[in-house]
């Protein structure tokens, strides 16, 4: 009912899932924020539809993804994840998909964006990394997501393990779009990751129509790597990538390297995204060891959150959202440039001091 009661208000509606753990701390930070940047920017307030998911919503509707939830989320321009402690879950509901795969699943968000760009004041790897992976987030070999009713992995004996690994020309053409596009926004260089030497019908099919989609945009240098090869070059120098655009799993796994390799994955965000539908989600974790005591590290979902401004100023065409974005992003630098940061980082700051502080810097741009 509270979907339906903010409808007419004109404003961007956005739902609130804290998700578990630390979520009910840095989720409404990260709302605290967005709305000081809205303000400060001129743009319009958003209305905040809160909804229940996780462990909150096994407590009041017997499933930690009620559909009442996943039906309202389809009438919202957007949504903010929290995360998830889904393998704390009682069963049977941690043996099933978690509640984020069932939202990503339920509408296509087959684009997970997630830049890994060092930030000033936080220790890096590679100081000067500043690149975005496009990870194909409804295929490959993630069993909770390759099939259209359960799941890709099967025993045919006690002792026998399978899984399925799905590739799709349509997947990897919208993928590869979203991949160029961005690059044409940044440094016009995209680097595709696959396997192909191996895995020839699968990751080939993958790099095959990236390339295909490349010749279309002539503006774009265009190369391609062998995902073991990718990991050592990230390592060694990940600051010459610009745009890289993978399968499910290479993504997964290449995204978390190079969060960790621009600083942390406290500051890693990430946006997953369909052609209609956007949710800003950090890649962390829940966290549930520190959860409640004001240690959490807002930082990823606040980018997060800036990720999905952006996008939603794209849609509306609303520049003021894109300038409460570019607020964000920069008070959050200017605030780890002095030198107030969360615990993860080597700071003192607590989340609502953190959090304070950069609700004040964004309206000093």
């Amino acid at each position: 009912m509270e979907a339906a009661s903010t409808a007419d208000s004109g404003n961007p509606r956005i739902g609130l899932l804290r998700g578990d753990g630390i979520g009910h701390e840095i989720v409404p930070a990260t709302r605290d924020v967005v709305d000081a940047a809205l303000a400060a920017a001129g743009a319009p307030d958003v209305d905040w539809i809160e909804l229940p998911i996780g462990f909150d919503a096994i407590t009041a509707h017997g499933t930690p993804t009620p559909e009442s939830t996943l039906a309202a989320l389809a009438d919202l321009d957007a949504w903010i994840l929290g995360p998830h402690d889904s393998a704390a879950y009682p069963e049977p509901f941690a043996s099933q998909i978690t509640p984020g795969g069932a939202i990503r699943k339920r509408f296509d968000l087959y684009a997970n964006i997630r830049p890994a760009c060092a930030l000033p004041g936080v220790r890096a790897v590679s100081p000067h990394m500043d690149l975005v992976i496009v990870r194909e987030n409804t295929e490959g070999f993630y069993a909770d997501r390759n099939m259209f009713a359960g799941v890709g992995e099967f025993m045919p004996t006690p002792d026998i393990a399978m899984a399925v690994g799905v590739v799709t020309r349509p997947a990897c053409e919208r993928i590869a779009h979203t991949a160029f596009g961005l690059a044409l926004q940044r440094r016009k260089r995209v680097t595709i990751v696959h396997k192909a030497n191996v895995l020839s019908a699968t990751t080939g099919l993958f790099r095959d129509v990236c390339r295909e989609v490349g010749r279309r945009y002539p503006d774009v240098t265009l190369d391609d790597e062998h995902v073991d090869a990718m990991a050592a070059h990230l390592v060694r120098r990940g600051d010459e990538y610009d745009v890289v655009v993978t399968e499910n799993m290479f993504g997964d796994i290449l995204s978390d390297l190079a969060g960790e390799l621009s600083g942390s994955l406290g500051t890693a965000a990430s946006l997953n995204a369909s052609a209609t539908k956007a949710m800003a989600q950090a890649a962390h974790g829940a966290a549930p060891d520190i959860a409640g005591r004001n240690r959490a590290n807002p930082t990823a979902l606040i980018l997060s959150a800036a990720m999905l401004l952006d996008r939603l100023a794209t849609v509306g065409r609303d520049h003021r959202l894109a300038d409460a974005a570019a607020r964000i992003r920069s008070a959050v630098e200017r605030t780890l440039a002095a030198g107030i940061a969360t615990a993860d980082l080597g700071g003192l700051a607590s989340t609502h001091a953190f959090t304070e502080t950069v609700v004040a810097r964004v309206h000093r741009r």
